[in-house]
């Protein structure tokens, strides 16, 4: 099937800059493919925003996977910040990232609500397994170190390629990163925050914390870090075959990482969080070393340098790619370019940069600090427009 051909509609006159039109005239469901297009064949999954179908397109029989997204509508119709987030996932879906989830496609569904709500269906590539099923599939004793460092690189390399296009993930888990038969990993379900309507979520479905971040849990900004955190969690998980932090709420989920790591300093409380230090028994750190007897020991510096406390002393994407860990790897992480922190840096000195947990010398300058509140990428302020970024729908030539 042809895609990628047609740039999004503008505003339509008289509608504000704010969105556009959903629905009759030139609206966006005039230039979104129907989902007649593809056929049903069974349900992957329910998430808390929606349900995951496996599905055939018609016209070519490939098998995809189609994400259903309720989109809240403005009074102008599409949010232009909702077209703007999808365009780029569209862009994203064309560098064809061998550890990205590629979106093949955006169908339209029929309003609802009397007009409030619109269903959108997004098409991506389907893959066969998520990393929990991979784990929980893998025989005692587990996976083999060599496989554990080797999926580690991919989701690393997934990460970096995201946070050098100002993307935050923010819910990275087992759930979200798929595993295909011949064991490439991919991330999935990022970039999705401005077109999720958060007052639709499915109440019934319970969202994991296990992997979220202290800056999150504590309601302060954030940015590119909380994703290292959630790596950090994964990497340790790979190796205990069980979750490392199995909070039940948030503040249990903090009193788990404080159990292990120690309790943070007063000095080191953010000073805008509406929790308080005091709510947590003061504790001294258990160490990693215990829990990990067995682990590669670049591996397990690795893990300290990516579950530190202070988001701004934690390690990057691109510097953990660079750790002696994957010495054996060989690669320029994504993020390195003219402007980021690496640009001026050999890799000698990135290496050097390393050698303690924690180094206040480890910037993370991907993203400027969102507020925790809101959505967790920043092209809004990047200047571009919609015609600038990438193409997002085309007309239906079904």
């Amino acid at each position: 099937m042809a895609v990628d051909t047609a740039v999004a509609p503008p505003p339509r006159p008289g509608g504000g800059a704010g969105g556009v039109a959903a629905g009759g005239g030139s609206g966006i469901g005039q230039h979104l493919r129907d989902p007649e297009h593809y056929e049903e064949i069974s349900v992957i999954g329910n998430g808390a925003y929606g349900t995951v179908y496996k599905a055939r397109d018609r016209v070519s029989d490939k098998i995809v996977a189609i994400k259903k997204v309720k989109l809240a509508l403005t009074e102008d119709g599409v949010p232009m910040s909702v077209l703007r987030e999808i365009s780029l996932l569209k862009q994203l879906g064309k560098s064809n990232h061998p550890n990205i989830v590629r979106l093949l496609d955006i169908c339209h569904g029929q309003r609802m609500e009397l007009g409030r709500e619109m269903n959108l269906f997004l098409v991506f590539e389907h893959v066969d397994q998520d990393l929990n099923l991979y784990i929980e599939k893998c025989p005692p004793p587990g996976l083999a170190q060599d496989r554990i460092k080797d999926i580690m690189w991919q989701i690393l390399s997934g990460v970096d390629f995201l946070h050098s296009h100002r993307i935050v993930h923010r819910d990275l888990k087992p759930q979200n990163i798929l595993v295909s038969r011949d064991g490439h990993v991919k991330l999935a379900d990022f970039g999705l925050a401005r077109i999720y309507d958060f007052s639709s979520l499915l109440t019934t479905v319970v969202v994991t914390l296990w992997y979220r971040s202290p800056e999150i849990l504590l309601g302060t900004t954030y940015a590119t870090p909380v994703d290292i955190w959630s790596c950090g969690c994964i990497l340790a998980e790979l190796y205990l075959r069980k979750p490392l932090f199995p909070g039940q709420y948030e503040i249990d989920q903090l009193g788990k990482i404080f159990g292990i790591l120690g309790t943070p300093a007063e000095a080191e409380w953010p000073k805008e969080s509406s929790v308080m230090r005091e709510a947590f028994p003061s504790r001294t750190t258990r160490g990693l070393d215990t829990l990990f007897p067995d682990i590669d020991p670049q591996a397990l510096d690795l893990l300290k340098k990516m579950l530190v406390f202070n988001s701004d002393q934690r390690i990057s994407g691109s510097k953990a790619l660079l750790h002696p860990y994957f010495s054996d790897y060989g690669f320029t992480p994504a993020s390195v370019s003219p402007t980021s922190d690496l640009a001026s840096e050999s890799s000698s000195s990135c290496a050097g940069s390393m050698s303690e947990a924690g180094s206040s010398s480890e910037p993370n300058t991907s993203l400027s600090p969102v507020n925790a509140s809101t959505s967790f990428s920043s092209h809004e302020t990047s200047g571009d427009s919609l015609g600038d970024m990438s193409v997002l729908t085309e007309q239906s030539s079904s």
